[in-house]
């Protein structure tokens, strides 16, 4: 009797579980009419094509609101973030600037979440398999999806623990916590990552199309994380010039198929701006727009953005004046505030850094320079509105970013990486570009190997993208003790620990390498 009555309650548990996540992903598609939530049930859910773009919508959404985790794991511990505020007033937040981690301070939880998205997508991959009610053109375009998608969230989470739980198994009443099953080995995850790229790269065949105007995964999108991927493996995983090798093919087939994406030539600003979304040089966005959804749901503002009462006695060298808070009216504020070091790491011919970060100057006499803040994403300004609405677009990959990895992945092959370098350099210095003196390699620094160049690159290019930490941990730990706050005495501590609640939950779980035992 007790046997039935827990069966009874698991069932139970299950439907109630599903009946909210199909709730949840259908709500976010105006023009899909649900059943009652009372008598939705798994099989009613699968019954039409709707019903499965909805789901493919719905796991798209979830990513959007993955994306501070997403950012958080891949940024926030990078070393351009300060533990002072230099112009601001909150409290400041230095778990991550200062590389604080520990097992009873984690900073993410639930492996930031990741999983139960991964789980829908899961969910997703078992009923396309298995439906003659899609046509063979849309189950394909939709099994890419979810199956790079998959991949890029496994990416994610190898990077930042390691060794994780892989898990193809859907589950309507799903809690990694609970599945009392140990890690699979980073190896092991590598191998099943690949193995998922190639599974999206077979079903999207030579359909290049971008939808949704570049928010949803495509073929180019996995083409992006499969180089990422394969340079991962290159240098961290032993997998040497073939992986570099496999890099560069994945973005030679993006450029030789997929012709009209180009770097924007009429100035960086133009990338990020609102009016300019889905432009040539994106590759795949999560998308935000007015009266719809903010950046980081209105997180990145009250992270990284300044108050208007305090931005407003401050200088800006710019206009010769006061900030003007009703004309760039942030209405934020800096729990993670930038070292004052950013803005000089640009020179002043650089037009990223006027575009990247924005510079505080004192209102006394001197104008002394006093810090910066970030400047890429600069939303809009509806008229009558006490703060600005931060709209942007996020991207995840651009065409700049496969210069650059391309660059990488030649330098790691005995290949030349000058032009793509110099096309970024070409655009970021404009009017300023000399290639005798801004061209590679004679740009001061540039001796100091290819892999400090392409860093520098990166850094002054992706900054506030959420790349800046996997990059330094891609090219090795040398670079994250140089650029970091991460103590060199515990080289195991850039990955992450888990937080005590999941451990307790599984059994089979243990901390990660390089952090305290705690107890189960």
């Amino acid at each position: 009797l007790i046997d039935l009555i827990k069966k009874k309650l698991i069932m139970k548990n299950k439907i109630k579980s599903l009946v909210i996540v199909a709730c949840s992903l259908f709500a976010l598609t105006s023009c899909l009419d649900t059943e009652p939530v009372s008598s939705l049930t798994d099989q009613n859910m699968w019954k039409n094509e709707g019903h499965y773009s909805a789901f493919v919508r719905g796991v798209h959404s979830q990513l959007r609101k993955d994306l501070p985790n997403l950012f958080t794991l891949g940024e926030l511990r990078c070393g351009h973030y300060s533990d002072e505020q230099s112009f601001s007033i909150e409290s400041v937040t230095s778990l991550y600037c200062l590389n604080m981690l520990d097992e009873d301070n984690p900073g993410l939880e639930n492996y930031a979440g990741l999983y139960t998205n991964i789980n829908q997508i899961n969910l997703f991959i078992s009923k396309a398999l298995d439906t003659d009610i899609l046509s063979a053109k849309e189950r394909s375009y939709y099994l890419g999806e979810m199956y790079g998608l998959r991949a890029f969230y496994y990416f994610h989470l190898l990077r930042s623990w390691g060794n994780v739980i892989w898990n193809e198994d859907p589950s309507t009443g799903f809690e990694i916590g609970n599945l009392a099953r140990p890690v699979n080995s980073a190896s092991e995850v590598m191998t099943n990552i690949k193995k998922d790229i190639q599974s999206s790269i077979d079903n999207f065949g030579n359909d290049y199309n971008f939808r949704e105007k570049k928010s949803y995964w495509s073929k180019a999108a996995t083409l992006m994380l499969k180089a990422e991927v394969f340079l991962w493996s290159s240098r961290q995983m032993e997998g040497g010039q073939a992986d570099a090798q496999e890099a560069l093919k994945a973005l030679n087939d993006i450029k030789t198929n997929l012709p009209n994406l180009g770097l924007i030539e009429d100035g960086y600003a133009n990338v990020f701006d609102y009016d300019n979304k889905a432009n040539k040089e994106m590759i795949f966005v999560i998308h935000h727009g007015e009266n719809e959804y903010e950046l980081f749901n209105s997180k990145w503002r009250d992270g990284f953005m300044p108050a208007n009462e305090v931005i407003k006695n401050q200088y800006d060298m710019e206009t010769g004046t006061n900030f003007d808070a009703s004309i760039i009216n942030f209405g934020g504020r800096i729990f993670y505030p930038l070292k004052p070091q950013v803005y000089n790491d640009f020179d002043a011919m650089d037009t990223r850094r006027d575009v990247t970060v924005k510079a505080v100057y004192s209102t006394e006499t001197d104008h002394a320079y006093k810090g910066c803040f970030p400047y890429k994403y600069q939303g809009l300004n509806p008229k009558g509105t006490t703060t600005r609405y931060m709209g942007d677009d996020f991207p995840i990959y651009r065409y700049a970013d496969l210069l650059l990895l391309t660059a990488e992945a030649k330098s790691l092959t005995n290949g030349d990486p000058t032009s793509e370098i110099n096309d970024i350099r070409k655009r970021a210095y404009a009017d300023n570009y000399d290639e005798a003196t801004i061209g590679y390699p004679n740009y001061p620094g540039d001796n100091d190997g290819i892999d400090e160049v392409l860093l520098r690159e990166r850094y002054k290019e992706f900054l506030f993208e959420g790349k800046r930490w996997y990059d330094l941990r891609r090219f090795g730990n040398e670079y994250v003790f140089k650029y970091t706050t991460a103590d060199p005495q515990h080289p195991k501590r850039l990955l992450w620990p888990i937080d005590k609640i999941t451990l307790t939950n599984n059994s089979a779980l243990h901390q990660t390498d390089g952090y305290k035992t705690v107890y189960q």
